[in-house]
């Protein structure tokens, strides 16, 4: 298969999802060296209102979207703004409290600051207050010494990489997002933490899925304390207007082609925009952690504030691949050998990867990995 065959392949896949029934609505972008070879459609936004996805319908991505939390911090760096080594009691005094003196800005993007979950009580409104969340953050006690063990920041992670930034620079992380991202790629509507008041007619409406939901963690485990029940993802959180509408950086809302112009910015793509060094963007992939996640209890691999993992089942050269996946089964990433970058967002809200699984092996069968 040629590149030339991509949006046929794609949109044959997309339309194949919609109509078995598995899928309400897709949006699929892929972008190799530059030039996009897939922007796909196919089904609803909104079954409520008959609204089918349009290129720019915009999508509850989860956490998807640390992928592009920890590109800000990442281009930041580029820029001079921040350092790796920075410690969060330098510019955020009230956190240095516990032991949790020598956190820095690498732990908190390789989920290593041990401060893995908010209080067990945190409800949704108090996910949606950023200085009620940050507070609290910096009164924990960290579940272990900071830079020892992995654990995944599945919630905490926006709020302890938002406020270092926000101390650090006085700007949110929101604000460079536009700024230093996604203004300068021509996309600043089409990626965010907190959606806009204006565009949230734009968001296309999460579907529960069908069949019975996931059985929980166990009451007490680390899986459980990390994500508390209060605050758990579903459809109808999705949903929320206030949810989408604060800055809550460990998720956001963005469309497929907004996230893919993000990734190919990264990989350098982009005529006129350089968001890192080649060099910088080699460290951000390379692999930093291969072993068990304290939190979720699974073994796992880590790049510097990515995933290494690709959803078609096979994997390339450790160190090419960086991007996130949601668990409402979104994923966005880049693939610095074969110089792809792909989204797949979807609004049949759950962990399953099926679509994205299916989009990545037309890809991966598309631009093979060549090193470079």
């Amino acid at each position: 298969m040629s590149g030339d065959d991509v949006q046929g392949r794609v949109q044959a896949a997309v339309d194949g999802l919609v109509a078995s029934g598995g899928e309400v609505g897709l949006q699929v972008a892929v972008v190799e060296h530059g030039r996009v070879v897939a922007d796909v459609v196919g089904g609803v936004a909104d079954s409520r209102r008959g609204l089918p996805v349009a290129p720019d319908t915009l999508f509850y991505a989860a956490s998807t979207a640390k992928g592009i939390a920890s590109t800000v911090a990442h281009v930041l760096v580029e820029r001079g703004e921040l350092d790796y080594d920075l410690r969060a009691v330098d510019v955020w005094p009230e956190f240095g409290v516990h032991g949790k003196e020598k956190v820095t800005l690498r732990h908190m993007l390789l989920h290593t600051a041990g401060v893995p979950g908010p209080p067990y009580d945190t409800t949704v409104e108090d996910l949606c207050d950023w200085e009620h969340m940050c507070a609290v953050l910096a009164g924990s006690e960290p579940w272990w010494e900071p830079g020892t063990r992995f654990g995944y920041h599945a919630q905490t992670f926006g709020f302890l990489l938002g406020e270092i930034v926000r101390r650090a620079t006085g700007r949110t992380l929101s604000w460079w997002l536009r700024e230093a991202v996604t203004r300068p790629l021509g996309v600043e509507d089409e990626v965010h933490f907190g959606v806009p008041d204006v565009l949230l007619d734009r968001v296309a409406r999460q579907e529960p899925p069908e069949g019975p939901p996931p059985e929980p963690p166990p009451p007490g485990s680390p899986a459980d304390r990390a994500i508390p029940p209060g605050i758990r993802s579903d459809a109808a959180y999705a949903n929320r207007a206030d949810v989408l509408g604060s800055d809550i950086p460990s998720a956001g809302t963005m469309s497929a082609r907004g996230a893919t112009r993000v990734y190919a910015g990264l990989l350098g793509h982009v005529d006129g925009v350089g968001l890192v060094s080649a060099a910088r963007l080699s460290g951000m992939a390379a692999v930093k952690y291969q072993g068990m996640d304290e939190v979720m209890g699974i073994p796992t691999e880590s790049a510097f504030g990515f995933s290494t993992f690709r959803p078609g089942g096979t994997q390339g050269r450790p160190g090419s691949t960086l991007g996130m996946v949601g668990m409402n089964g979104s994923a966005a990433y880049a693939d610095i050998d074969s110089g792809v970058a792909v989204a797949v967002m979807r609004n049949r809200f759950g962990f399953d990867l099926a679509a994205a699984s299916q989009i990545d092996r037309i890809v991966m069968e598309a631009f093979p990995a060549r090193s470079e």
